[in-house]
């Protein structure tokens, strides 16, 4: 079991034939990731050769000129999507209008009302979750690898991780290899973002093979304080948290945060309390929330 994405998950990659897209798709093929297509709107009818798993080249990888062309050829269900930020909305919008399962986005610098636009498009249609925008992407280890974690720093396993950051998300992976992961997923730092904590804990908390959790956040808004009151009232699985941020200085906006620290409320040493009341234990440091997760591992 993993959430969201699963070895069953047909992905297409949205920018496939671009630099970015182009050495990505080529990791996560590596990875095992059952790539069934590539989108480039002009660019239909081509295709692009990547390295196989035994031999250079031998994988042909099919490209589409839009993702309703993809999906129809190749039901597909998962789009990764590497485009520049000014053509993100369009190619976000373009994904929900194919009434795909899953979007997601791994462009930085999207500009917020872009954001807003394209979030608000893809609730409103019921159809398509959006994970991003600026975030790694989503990797359930052995089965799926959708985006840019890398996949060989750790393995499958029972614990659940959801990160604001990307470097973050690696270092918990590596440092809990020896357990591993059910799934990782990177939700992005963004003042706007599709899929949230909330949602990947409930996820986690429904995933009968997620024995136990680690919840990265930063300074800045409240998604934090907001996952501590659901953590309380929902969740019944052990949570571990990290709050990044707790040297900055006060009222600094900080890269990933995306609000300005106001008194107490986004600190890190606010979000650490609202945690801890919902029964979050809270490290320090990323190798303390490690240890604290190794040692109710190991106590499970």
């Amino acid at each position: 079991m993993a959430i969201f994405l699963t070895e069953n998950s047909k992905v297409i990659v949205q920018g496939m034939t671009g630099s970015e897209g182009r050495k990505h798709t080529q990791r996560m093929l590596a990875s095992g990731t059952n790539i069934v297509g590539g989108v480039t709107p002009g660019k239909g009818g081509q295709s692009v050769e990547f390295d196989g798993p035994d031999a250079p080249g031998g994988v042909q990888i099919p490209v589409f000129g839009s993702v309703g062309e993809a999906v129809e050829a190749t039901g597909a269900d998962v789009t990764v999507i590497f485009v520049p930020a000014k053509f993100t909305k369009a190619a976000v919008v373009e994904a929900v209008d194919a009434q795909i399962p899953l979007a997601i986005c791994i462009t930085e610098g999207v500009a917020v009302k872009d954001t807003a636009e394209f979030f608000t498009y893809a609730q409103r249609s019921g159809k398509t979750r959006l994970i991003g925008p600026n975030c790694p992407g989503l990797i359930s280890p052995g089965k799926s690898n959708a985006g840019i974690i890398p996949a060989d720093i750790s393995g499958a396993g029972r614990v659940g991780l959801v990160s604001k950051s990307g470097t973050l998300t690696y270092q918990m992976m590596y440092e809990l290899r020896d357990f591993g992961f059910s799934s990782a997923i990177g939700i992005g730092g963004d003042p706007i973002i599709g899929t949230t904590h909330i949602d990947a804990l409930e996820a986690f908390e429904n995933d009968p093979e997620t024995d136990a959790i680690v919840m990265i956040g930063e300074i800045g808004g409240d998604a934090e304080e907001r996952a501590a009151a659901y953590i309380k009232d929902h969740v019944t699985k052990p949570v571990v948290g990290y709050v990044a941020g707790f040297t900055a200085p006060e009222g600094k906006t900080m890269g990933h945060a995306g609000a300005i620290v106001s008194g107490s409320s986004g600190t890190a040493q606010a979000k650490k309390e609202a945690l801890e009341a919902a029964g979050v234990k809270v490290g320090k440091t990323p190798s303390e929330t490690a240890q604290l997760m190794r040692e109710i591992m190991q106590s499970l």
